[in-house]
């Protein structure tokens, strides 16, 4: 059974999750924020790939597997019913079910992969969805990551 990650970066700095996903093996990161930017320092689009990379694991960006605006401000007014919807309905959507198609395939053959997102908690993480998906669909073993907050 192939192995899938996932990771939330929401308490950890950048060389904490970089070494985290070294530690699993994780030769390919997988980001699935619709919006691979970050107010917290080193987790933008750029600065990720790039610390990744000097770590010998590859960056793939997945747009379409992201939370839509209306389903990140749902989640965090708490309304957990309102964002599940709207998770499902974005992953519904065809292009989203092309990237997760794409995802699989990057998982399988240039794995072990690892989904990343923001939240540190993957049960309020649209990613633990995606996995989830991907575990029914291709057969994943997942794993939830978690950083030590302390680095």
């Amino acid at each position: 059974m192939p192995e899938l990650y996932t990771i939330g970066y929401e308490k950890a700095g950048q060389p904490a999750l970089v070494e985290r996903l070294a530690r699993a093996g994780v030769r390919t990161l997988i980001d699935v924020r619709e919006l691979p930017l970050s107010r917290r320092a080193g987790f933008s689009k750029g600065p990720l790939s790039a610390a990744l990379r000097q770590a010998g694991i590859e960056y793939v960006h997945l747009k379409a597997l992201g939370t839509p605006k209306e389903g990140r401000l749902a989640g965090r007014a708490g309304n957990q019913p309102l964002f599940w919807s709207i998770v499902d309905q974005a992953l519904a959507r065809p292009e989203a079910q092309y990237e997760l198609g794409v995802a699989a395939a990057t998982a399988l053959n240039q794995g072990p992969a690892c989904l990343l997102c923001l939240e540190d908690d993957p049960h309020i993480c649209h990613r633990s969805r995606v996995a989830a998906d991907m575990a029914a669909g291709w057969g994943f073993d997942v794993h939830h990551l978690s950083v030590d907050a302390a680095f």
